[in-house]
C-alpha cells in the first residue's frame, strides 16, 4: 500500500503552524526561566532560561533562515542543531553548577 500524497502548500502550513507553537511553548518556558532567575538571583537558572532560549531559537531561526533568507535546507538543519547543541550544553551545565 501507498500513503497518498499530501501537496506542497498543506506541508508547509503544517510546519508554519508547529514551528509557532514551539516559538510561544519554548517563550513561555523561557520566561519563567528568567522571572525565577531575576526573582531569587540564582546563577544556574539565568543559565537554564538561556539555554532555553537557544534552543527554541535554534527549531525556530532554522525555519525562519530557510525561507526568509534562502539558506539551503543542510544549512538551516547545521544551524538548528548548532544552536539547539549550545542550549542543550547550558543546560546541562545549569543543572551541574547547582
Amino acid at each position: 500500500m501507498t500513503s497518498p500524497a499530501v501537496d506542497e502548500p498543506t506541508i508547509m502550513i503544517a510546519l508554519t503552524v508547529v514551528k509557532t507553537l514551539v516559538l510561544i511553548v519554548g517563550g513561555v518556558i523561557t520566561y519563567f526561566a528568567y522571572k525565577a532567575y531575576r526573582r531569587t538571583r540564582q546563577r544556574p537558572l539565568g543559565y537554564l532560561a538561556g539555554g532555553f532560549g537557544l534552543v527554541t531559537l535554534g527549531f525556530v531561526l532554522a525555519g525562519l533562515s530557510t525561507e526568509l533568507i534562502g539558506v539551503s535546507l543542510e544549512g538551516g538543519i547545521i544551524l538548528e542543531s548548532l544552536l539547539v547543541l549550545a542550549g542543550f550544553l547550558v543546560i546541562a551545565y545549569s543543572l551541574y553548577a547547582t
